[in-house]
């Protein structure tokens, strides 16, 4: 067996965790957060929502089935860092074209193995996310923690215009056309249009800072939030866009920072939990329908409703704001965070969660159908409004 270079990782608050280095040799630094899921690292590596975090996966064997090129969600790997504590020795699987450790190196993708990864994910539970620093150039903790403790925070971090697309693009329906959507790119992961796209819809995936107009000026019949990382507060032109769309009435939708966005619109503001939600096994109670979901999750912020709050059952009742009535849609059923609003008298709503879960769970994938059903319930009685 080929002896691995040594390596450690530096939490803000001092913990330090010695391991071996894993994919590509060098320092990073970025929010320490975990993952829950057993399954899809590759979409976790190339979510752009992961931009800028060190991933911890809890699941202790990674990298079993390779990597592919029809997994990605992105066109590259986004994490600042990756932790696992036992890298498989070899990925087998019919659909591989490599090795993860082969392509973390190729992207500059600084990591670490043999790591207490459940000791570590603890410590973050008991602590909450903080800043971390991985090196296997430098191994003396005191060093790298004072660079650790130098690096910048993700609160108060505007992300979204780093991941977006430069240009925009579109993804066509597939088979009959039925609706047009334009996306708004805060860090869009690919499975959104393919969703859409299953329905009859066409996407245009605008960038970050486009306009009302110009995503109107696409045909749209409706816009759609994207998610995407860093910290909603931070996002005041997307979340102008969204109360211009409100108050034109134009159909919504909002997905995880893009629910986010549309709650800040709506009047609400934004808070960071303690370590965030992410992982495929989140219970969500759907209050329109009575069901509870296994979703996926990747959010460090939530929304805050009057009388919310981290352990606090959300009151099942109409909240005034200025865009009308709002209810809270969907509860986490662990903690009870807002996991979704949706409007009384506007054709809006947000889930906090990824309903476009790859490589799943799909309970929430009628979602997309809500939003089309809603489009046009929408166009059939007033006419496309942003005609």
């Amino acid at each position: 067996m080929v002896k691995r270079r040594p390596a450690i990782l530096v939490l803000e608050d001092g913990r330090t965790f010695p391991g071996e280095a894993y994919g590509s040799v060098g320092e990073t630094f970025g929010e320490a957060v975990f993952n829950t899921g057993m399954t899809g690292y590759q979409e976790t590596l190339t979510d752009p929502s992961y931009h800028r975090q060190v991933v911890v996966q809890t699941a202790p064997h990674i990298g079993n089935t390779g990597v592919n090129g029809e997994d990605d969600e992105s066109g590259r790997i986004w994490v600042a860092g990756y932790v696992v504590r036992d890298p498989a020795r070899i990925g087998s699987n019919w659909r591989a074209t490599g090795g993860l450790e082969d392509r973390l190196a190729t992207e500059g993708v600084v990591g670490i193995s043999g790591v207490d990864t459940r000791a570590l994910t603890r410590h973050l539970r008991e602590r909450g996310a903080m800043r971390v620093g991985i090196s296997s150039i430098d191994n003396d903790p005191q060093s790298l923690l004072a660079r650790v403790r130098q690096a910048p925070q993700m609160v108060g971090a505007d992300l979204s215009a780093e991941v977006s697309t430069a240009e925009p693009y579109v993804v066509e329906a597939l088979g009959e056309h039925r609706l047009t959507v334009a996306a708004l790119d805060l860090g869009i992961k690919r499975n959104v249009p393919r969703r859409l796209a299953t329905r009859g819809v066409t996407t245009h995936v605008l960038p970050a800072s486009s306009s009302i107009d110009q995503m109107l000026a696409t045909g749209a019949d409706a816009i759609f939030l994207s998610p995407g990382p860093g910290d909603p507060a931070t996002a005041d032109a997307p979340v102008e866009l969204a109360r211009e769309a409100l108050r034109r009435e134009v159909p919504l939708f909002g997905i995880c920072f893009g629910s986010q966005i549309l709650g800040r619109a709506l009047g609400f503001g934004t808070y960071k939990l303690g370590y965030g939600h992410r992982g495929i096994n989140q219970p969500v109670l759907d209050r329109v329908t009575g069901k509870v979901e296994v979703t996926s999750h990747n959010h460090g912020f939530a929304v805050r409703v009057p009388g919310a709050g981290v352990g606090v059952v959300v009151p099942d009742q109409v909240i005034d704001t200025d865009f009308g009535g709002v209810r809270v849609s969907h509860v986490c059923l662990n903690d009870n965070v807002v996991e979704g609003l949706r409007a009384v008298d506007l054709p809006a709503f947000t889930v906090q969660y990824h309903p476009e879960a790859a490589a799943g769970p799909h309970d929430a994938d009628y979602l997309f159908d809500r939003f089309a059903d809603l489009i046009e319930g929408r166009t059939h009685s007033k006419g496309r409004s942003n005609a």
